[in-house]
Parts: structure tokens; C-alpha cells; sequence
């Protein structure tokens, strides 16, 4: 008798079966594995840790604006109304009010829809109302949410809020934060909810977003460097949370660390390379021009904020002592430059127009033109030449030849500043564009975009229809 070693074949469905269950077997055993790194990460860093970067930072904390600049303020001695003044201070290093306002009659109410990948973030209420805001947290409460991003209940925090940054602040300056938060007027306003889809509402898998970027923990000053670097340092990591908007991200939104400060998109804004990079970031600014941009929003013949940067000037770092923002320059001078292959600076390009009026004159218009839509709409204050009207006065219509939206490798915060307008109030002017949006139609702003870029700055940038739709629909 012959033998039969033949074995039955397994079918299509069974072999698709078995991957799947090892491939589930594979997902939660990766999910195991992640969670119990958080746990030892946890236990090693977690809030019963003392760690040595706990220590008071003098000689890089922000000063009392009433301070003199030589002066530093040690925690032991602010107490009061110095703690408030100082914490007023320090919550508009940090711009608490840029989030946590939708509508200025409730200041720090919250409100603000966030738009992420994932969906709209709404920030909340930090004012003292006790129902709706924050006047039921305990001082222990505020650390956590700061330093670990943990809400009251136990929650954890979304990195729209960000707590990857404010973990650096030393447990004094958060807490003069919170001094300066409690003698707000208490505000009775729930905001809306946050619309995320599934998973990403589900706020426990914010355990495996921290793993990847997050780590916890003050700022440890480099003996190796000045007290002036240090205070930039902290300042810029910290509070001011710079790398926010000019570091882009990796595929969870986290930032790419490997890319700091070398530009990123922000709801449709270019937030530009700010690494000491000559071509493509501010390398061949001085610190004066950077220092009178952070201060007043201008640097003549650099660029004129707008869009968030505009905002950011207007209730932040105007109000920044002068020692404090040169220390942030210094900080920023510091860090690796990051060439995005641009092959000139994006504020040295340009020239005036010459004959663009006389070319027009007894010539009928069938189409959509630049040149016209630029000398009827933009002209009265940014002259028919370019060079803008009143020179470099505080005041000033800025002039398009060598202005760095204009000479940019993209054309969106031309075109978004077209859209939009500017409206920034300092200490030295009271800066207003009218939005254009309501006036002009898609092809209208396209076509004047086009035709700035081509005749004052960047002739390589430029914009489509379907470009400015977009930027249009940005909040």
C-alpha cells in the first residue's frame, strides 16, 4: 500500500485570518510596549521627581517691566503687586491673550477655534470664574497643566496649548502667571466644544503624542554661555514659544526638532526662516533691525509684520523690556543656520517701476490686469513706483522693493496681506491696510499679487486662483 503524504492546502480566507490575528496580536503588543516605556519615562520624570533644572533661574528669567535693565528679580522678593506685575509681565512674554481671546469684549474667555489636521481645537477660559474658567484650580493644578499639560481632572492637554514649551518656565514664573490670571475680571463664558474626530478625541492617546515630543522638565542654564544668551534662551524656549510657528512639523504635528526656526505655514501665513542663515533666514540683519521688529512690528527695508506675527507684536514682545528682546536676538543668533535653497535674501529683491502709469494711458482693458488693479487700489499709498509714501516713519506706507512678503520664494502672505489686511498698534503707530477681500475677486487679487512679486520683488513667485480661494478661506 502506497502511503499518502499530500496535506491540505489552507484556503485563501484561512490564510487571511491567521495575518490578521497576528497582525492584532502585533498592534497591541507595539501599544503594550509604548505604554510601559510612558510608565518607566513616568516614574523616572513624573511629578514626585526633583530634578537639579528645578532650581530658580535669576539670571534668565524676564524682568518687571518697571525694572531697570540692569536689575533681576529674585522670587523672594516679589511679592504683591510686584508678583502681579511681574506676572502681567510675563503672560504677555508668553501672549496668553493671543489664544485665549475670540472676542475682545471677554478678554481671556477663550473661545478661539484652532484649526488642525485633526480638526478645530476651542481654547478655553483661564479668567477666575469659578464655573467656567479657572478659579476653582489650585496653584498645583496650574503647575501640572503648565509643566506636564494635565488639566484639573485629570484631562490630558492638547499641544495646540503649548505645554512642550511652557514645561521649561520655572515653578515661580508660572506661578505670577496665575497671581496676575486671579486679579482678572471673572467672566461667565463656556466656550464651544472641540470638534475632533475619532481617535483623536480620545485625549489618552496624547500618552504616545508626549513620547515622541515631549519632555518635561525647567530650563537648565549652559554654564558655557552668557546670562544674556541664557535669558534669550529661556525666553525664546519657553514662554515666547517662538519655535511653535516657525519650526514645521512631523507627521503626528509635533516639531521637527531637526528643522528648528526654519520656517512654517500657520493657517495660511509663511511664518519665515528666523536661523541666522544669510540668504534664507536673517543672517544678514543687524540686531538693531531685528530688535526694532520685534519691538515695533517694522524694520525699514526688512519687513513689516502682519497676519499672527502682527498680533504677536501688538500684545507681546512690544512690551518686552529692551534687555529681554536683545537677549532673544542673541539667542536666535546662536542657533544653526538652515538654508531652504533660496539663492538671495528674500528682503533684497526689487526695483521701481518706471512707465507702468504711461504704458496704460489710452489703453482699453478687456482682461484682468495687474498693472491696472495695482495702480487703482494700492497706488495712493504704496506710490505707483513701489517706494511706498512718508520713507521710514513709524507711520509709514511701507515701500514693496525690498520688503520681504514681496520678495519671498511664495507669494501667500502677499496675497493674504491683500486679502486681509494688517492691523497692528503699538506704542509708536497705529498700522491699518484695509482687507481687500470684500472687493476684489480671486482672479483680481491673484492678478495683483502676481504683479507686485514680478515687478518689485520675487518675478519667480507667484500665485493661482485656486491658490488665493484657498488663502481666502483662512481664519
Amino acid at each position: 500500500m502506497t502511503k499518502n503524504t499530500s496535506r491540505v492546502q489552507p484556503t485563501d480566507a484561512l490564510v487571511q485570518s491567521t495575518r490578521r490575528r497576528r497582525f492584532r496580536v502585533a498592534t497591541l503588543a507595539a501599544v503594550f510596549s509604548l505604554f510601559a516605556l510612558y510608565v518607566a519615562w513616568h516614574e523616572a520624570h513624573g511629578p514626585d521627581a526633583r530634578h537639579n533644572d528645578e532650581l530658580p533661574i535669576t539670571q534668565a528669567r524676564a524682568d518687571v517691566a518697571s525694572q531697570p535693565a540692569d536689575a533681576v528679580a529674585t522670587p523672594a522678593v516679589v511679592a504683591g503687586s510686584d508678583l502681579v506685575k511681574r506676572g502681567e509681565y510675563l503672560a504677555r512674554a508668553g501672549d496668553c491673550v493671543a489664544c485665549h481671546t475670540a472676542d475682545k469684549a471677554r478678554p481671556f474667555a477663550g473661545g478661539l477655534p484652532i484649526n488642525t489636521p485633526f480638526g478645530t481645537i476651542v481654547t478655553p477660559n483661564i479668567t477666575p470664574d469659578p464655573d467656567t474658567g479657572i478659579g476653582q484650580w489650585s496653584d498645583a493644578d496650574f503647575l501640572r497643566a503648565m509643566h506636564e499639560g494635565i488639566g484639573k481632572s485629570g484631562e490630558r492637554l492638547y499641544p495646540a496649548f503649548p505645554y512642550a514649551e511652557y514645561t521649561k518656565v520655572t515653578d515661580q514664573d508660572v506661578l505670577a502667571i496665575r497671581a496676575y490670571l486671579n486679579t482678572l475680571t471673572p467672566i461667565h463664558y463656556a466656550p464651544p466644544s472641540n470638534s475632533l474626530k475619532f481617535p483623536f478625541n480620545q485625549r489618552w492617546l496624547m500618552v504616545f503624542w508626549n513620547l515622541f515630543n515631549f519632555d518635561e522638565g525647567r530650563f537648565v542654564p549652559d554654564p558655557k554661555q552668557s546670562a544674556e544668551w541664557n535669558r534669550g534662551a529661556y525666553l525664546v524656549q519657553g514662554l515666547a514659544h517662538c519655535e511653535e510657528c516657525h519650526t514645521p512639523r512631523n507627521f503626528t504635528q509635533g516639531l521637527k526638532t531637526s528643522s528648528r526656526f526654519s520656517g512654517a505655514v500657520q493657517a495660511g501665513w509663511h511664518a519665515y526662516n528666523i536661523t541666522p542663515d544669510k540668504n534664507s533666514g536673517v543672517g544678514n540683519w543687524s540686531d538693531d533691525e531685528l530688535v526694532a521688529y520685534l519691538s515695533t512690528g517694522a524694520a525699514p527695508g526688512r519687513a513689516n509684520a502682519a497676519g499672527p506675527m502682527a498680533e504677536v507684536v501688538a500684545d507681546s514682545t512690544q512690551y518686552l523690556t529692551h534687555e529681554d528682546v536683545g537677549s532673544i536676538v542673541t539667542y536666535l543668533r546662536s542657533v544653526p543656520p538652515i538654508n531652504g535653497g533660496e539663492s538671495r535674501p528674500r528682503d533684497q529683491w526689487g526695483k521701481p517701476a518706471v512707465d507702468d502709469v504711461t504704458a496704460l494711458r489710452g489703453t482699453t482693458i478687456n482682461a484682468v490686469n495687474g498693472a491696472q488693479l495695482f495702480i487703482a487700489n494700492c497706488a495712493t499709498c504704496h506710490n505707483w513706483t513701489g517706494q511706498g509714501v512718508g520713507a521710514s516713519g513709524p507711520g509709514a506706507y511701507p515701500s514693496l522693493i525690498h520688503n520681504s512678503a514681496v520678495g519671498a520664494s511664495d507669494a501667500d502672505n502677499l496675497a493674504m496681506v491683500i486679502l486681509h489686511g494688517v492691523s497692528r498698534t503699538t506704542k509708536q503707530a497705529d498700522v491699518l491696510m484695509p482687507a481687500f477681500g470684500t472687493q476684489l475677486t480671486d482672479d483680481q487679487v491673484a492678478a495683483i499679487t502676481n504683479y507686485v512679486t514680478k515687478q518689485f520683488g520675487n518675478p519667480q513667485s507667484t500665485v493661482t486662483v485656486d491658490q488665493v480661494a484657498k488663502l481666502r478661506m483662512q481664519q
